[in-house]
């Protein structure tokens, strides 16, 4: 069955939620100490107390676990910048302070950092409807801080070339190709195409 062809699942009840939540922590945790080969669908259904077929059905393989861990991790991170929102006296502050908030929460966690990037190189069409919801997460982070509710086409296409920005920075320094100072750089000067294409002032 195709991504576009998958039906939509019910909403989980509050016992089925909590047992999504413990395996995403399970996932999460193995990750954080071994990377990605230490996620193994049995070990995540120990680790998390649920048996190896109910895992399967929350999540139908590995790339879809890690994608959805990393969808759990960025959650995490709105929240947090709700509570404590980015520095900056222009939108293109905001949005480059946030990213490199969000790099450092990934930073501390290089494993999991690393699990979580190459399920997303490794997901295919199957895992479509995952990586939306961790490109529409990334988006609304970047569109808060920037304070924009009704973007414009062009605003939107920023964003984007700013996420794909922040995603090869973070590849590149995982891989050892790019200091930390680099991915700073990089997501500053990114960041000023927020200027770029901010609509003109009406006379």
């Amino acid at each position: 069955m195709t991504a576009e062809a998958r039906p939509a699942l019910p909403p989980l009840t509050e016992r089925q939620e909590a047992r999504r939540r413990r395996i995403l922590h399970a996932s999460a945790r193995l990750a954080g100490r071994g990377g990605f080969e230490a996620v193994q669908m049995r070990e995540v259904a120990e680790a998390a107390g649920v048996a190896l077929g109910t895992l399967y059905r929350y999540f139908p393989s590995k790339i879809h676990l890690l994608v959805a861990t990393m969808q759990d991790q960025l959650q995490r991170m709105h929240a947090t910048l709700h509570k404590h929102p980015p520095a900056g006296d222009d939108a293109a502050q905001r949005v480059a302070d946030t990213l490199m908030r969000a790099f450092r929460a990934l930073q501390r966690e290089p494993h999991l950092a690393d699990a979580m990037v190459r399920a997303l190189t490794f997901a295919d069409r199957s895992v479509s409807p995952e990586v939306d919801t961790v490109s529409r997460i990334t988006t609304t982070i970047i569109l808060d801080a920037m304070g924009l509710e009704h973007p414009t086409p062009e605003q939107l296409s920023a964003v984007r070339v700013i996420e794909h920005t922040w995603h090869s920075a973070l590849i590149t320094w995982l891989s050892g190709r790019a200091s930390i100072a680099q991915v700073k750089i990089d997501i500053e000067t990114v960041c000023r195409l927020i200027d770029v294409t901010r609509p003109p002032e009406a006379p």
